[in-house]
């Protein structure tokens, strides 16, 4: 018995490495004194330092955090909405609608896309990009929702309307605060999503829309320097940062609470 515990840490430990080790291989080259990432030379700061006087980095930075916000903010209220009606109404053409951007797999999503804006004529730049991410991130808050109000108690809300509450007031005093941390945690993981999000925003982006991933992938192309390992390594802490926020905020999603 104990020898079958111990391959099993064994093993678990052997995945994780293979898992983590690259990313932090990632970090520490990030430190390197040196343009290359053959070897190991020394310690510096410089390339974060440079990376705070690139324009280009820093536009498709903020391009990348408008994008984040706004299609975070928009996927949190209809993904609320929807997961509302998926966890009352049970209707699998509605789920099947709502979750059907997140099985699918993102090239074909970005295909699709593309497809539909050029039909309609519609530019590329920062709006499609925003349509684009409000599209799968909209599955990913509903599901959340869903869960969280699937442990509801819905007596709570009988109760306050058999005691004269009017609908809006049920929903504005009891339903909206027990459904927060599904909200919250829903929204900080759309607002991940989208400013890690690649594939799809490779295909609806137009000229003068770079994101981050977007430009990391140009610098990648020309020489993996350590000023590439900087940049992905702070947005690896943002993307950490995020995804522990909302764990600590959803227990029923991360935790089977």
């Amino acid at each position: 018995m104990r020898k079958k515990n111990v391959l099993l840490w064994l093993s678990a430990a052997l995945v994780y490495l293979f898992l983590y080790l690259p990313l932090v291989i990632v970090v520490v080259f990030s430190f390197n004194d040196s343009k290359l990432n053959a070897e190991w030379v020394g310690f510096t700061w410089k390339w974060y330092g440079k990376l705070l006087h690139n324009r280009e980095m820093l536009g498709a930075a903020m391009n990348s955090l408008i994008i984040a916000t706004v299609s975070a903010g928009v996927a949190t209220i209809l993904g609320t909405l929807a997961g509302m009606a998926m966890s009352q109404y049970r209707l699998r053409l509605l789920q099947l609608l709502v979750l059907a951007p997140i099985a699918m797999p993102e090239i074909l999503m970005g295909v699709s896309l593309l497809v539909l804006f050029i039909l309609v004529n519609m530019t590329l730049g920062l709006m499609s990009i925003m349509l684009a991410h409000i599209t799968f991130c909209i599955g990913f808050v509903a599901l959340s929702v869903q869960a969280r109000m699937s442990s509801m108690d819905p007596a709570l809300v009988e109760a306050a309307r058999d005691l004269g509450a009017s609908p809006w007031r049920c929903f504005r005093e009891i339903t909206l605060p027990l459904l927060m941390p599904g909200i919250l945690a829903g929204a900080l993981m759309a607002f991940t999503l989208s400013i890690d999000d690649f594939v799809i925003t490779f295909f609806t982006a137009g000229v003068g829309s770079s994101t981050l991933p977007l430009q990391i992938y140009s610098m990648v192309k020309i020489a993996v320097t350590p000023e590439v390992n900087a940049v992905s390594t702070l947005l690896m802490l943002l993307t950490l940062v995020v995804i522990t926020a909302a764990s600590r905020l959803s227990p029923t999603i991360f935790r089977g609470e």
